[in-house]
């Protein structure tokens, strides 16, 4: 898939996700027996449609999701009747559970997409869930800059604890910048660092400068050389030439050759790793032409690899690991909301239309489908979240109004809920037109 095609799949992703929402709303107001005047596939003036009973099911001018006009749920713009199939005609736990229904049928779609990845492939980078033990520190880079050393352990990144990989990479994407606090444990010496990163742009670990153990992968083999006769081949993982663990230099360096060099054409013991399996295969160099002058080969390359965890998940273990991963990204967006509100994470780290839409013509570009629907479940969990904050004119808004009229007894005032939601307003606009600057500047013109 092209980027383009990307951008326009995210922009038809984000209308469907949206349209999802809507018609979680339509089916619980139908059960508890509310009027559904409209239900739209799309905003602004009425293209094509049909009514059924008392709904309109109409197609709109602008397909970009959706929206539902219940009976009766807008008493600052039309009159009360009072009549049962209202939506305020209805007791506030009923009025509760539809508003709820938005939400929860994006939290059930980020479920149902992911366990679909996950059920057709499941993969992730074993380093992700491991320790952040630096390996390596590539010359001239903020890591190296800020003095981190191969073997220090990343204790914190920032405003958080990083006790692995993956907490290390979504911590420095939220930090602020330009210069942001590392903690390390050095020799067992907690050391604080300064880290300079970028202002634009979201580094990844390599970017930084600081690197996890990586092992390097065979690429390819000389015909009839030395690794082929010996029964290596492409995609073998290579851990260890005679015992010692092998390791990507950041400088470029080749330390199987070194090696190789030191032993004087010695036969050496190669311990790999093929389908999930370790095995040891013993080699015989050769002395041969190479761009760098005569030397001992082995003839095969190699290049960096993380090693990655495979499984063939069934339907019900896939379900069941896509929970686990809900759950744990939607605790990880509760958390990023507690530091906007409490100033430890910058507003750069909010994502508009605009940089999902650019996100989602990246990951296509790169990865195809899987990746788009891995996004797409994301995207549905953060609509399903963040709706639920208690702000008004969010859904968690209008729940907060009926827990306090419960308490109270009573209903607030249309003014008061209007002029609290006309505040909300303005202030989720003001963050929206920050967000698409931020996107545009620092995700999009600086790549």
């Amino acid at each position: 898939m092209t980027f383009w095609g990307g951008v326009a799949v995210g922009i038809l992703l984000l209308g469907l996700l949206v349209l999802v929402h809507e018609w979680g709303h339509f089916v619980i107001a139908r059960l508890l027996g509310v009027r559904v005047e409209i239900f739209s596939i799309g905003f602004g003036p009425r293209l094509a449609g049909v009514k059924r009973g008392a709904t309109d099911y109409r197609l709109s001018a602008v397909p970009l999701g959706g929206y539902v006009k219940m009976a009766g749920d807008q008493p600052e713009q039309e009159a009360r009747t009072g009549a049962p199939d209202e939506f305020f005609s209805k007791p506030r736990w009923k009025r509760t559970l539809i508003v709820l229904g938005g939400p929860v049928m994006n939290l059930i779609t980020a479920v149902a997409v992911l366990a679909g990845v996950y059920a057709v492939h499941y993969e992730r980078p074993a380093i992700l869930d491991e320790p952040p033990i630096v390996a390596a520190v590539l010359p001239d880079s903020p890591a190296a800059a800020a003095g981190v050393q191969v073997g220090d352990r990343i204790l914190r990144v920032g405003a958080g604890p990083t006790p692995t990989w993956n907490d290390v990479r979504i911590e420095t994407a939220l930090a602020e910048r330009p210069n942001v606090g590392v903690e390390v444990e050095r020799t067992g010496t907690q050391i604080l660092l300064q880290l300079s990163l970028p202002e634009r742009g979201e580094p990844d670990l390599g970017e930084v400068g600081w690197l996890p153990d990586v092992f390097p992968i065979v690429s390819a083999v000389v015909a009839d050389g030395p690794a082929e006769r010996a029964g290596i081949k492409p995609g073998d993982l290579l851990l260890a030439l005679n015992g010692e663990k092998i390791r990507i230099s950041p400088e470029g360096q080749n330390p199987i050759s070194q090696h190789l060099q030191k032993l004087g054409g010695q036969p050496v013991v190669l311990t790999i790793e093929r389908e999930g399996r370790e095995q040891n295969i013993t080699v015989t160099p050769e002395y041969g032409d190479h761009p760098d002058g005569k030397r001992w080969l082995l003839g095969l390359q190699y290049g960096p690899h993380l090693r990655m965890v495979v499984k063939d998940l069934t339907l019900g273990e896939a379900v069941l690991a896509s929970v686990d991963s809900n759950v744990d990204t939607g605790w990880r967006m509760l958390d990023l909301v507690g530091r906007l509100f409490t100033g430890r994470a910058s507003l750069r780290s909010v994502s508009s239309p605009v940089g999902i839409a650019h996100a989602m013509g990246t990951q296509a570009e790169v990865g195809g489908w899987l990746p788009v629907l891995n996004f797409t479940a994301l995207i549905s969990l953060s609509l399903g979240i963040l709706n639920l904050l208690p702000i008004p004119i969010l859904d968690g808004g209008h729940i907060l109004f009926f827990a306090i009229e419960g308490a109270l007894r009573r209903d607030l005032s249309i003014t008061l809920k209007e002029r609290l939601s006309q505040a909300a307003l303005a202030f989720l606009l003001l963050v929206f037109a920050f967000a698409v600057y931020n996107d545009i500047a620092t995700r999009i013109l600086s790549n």
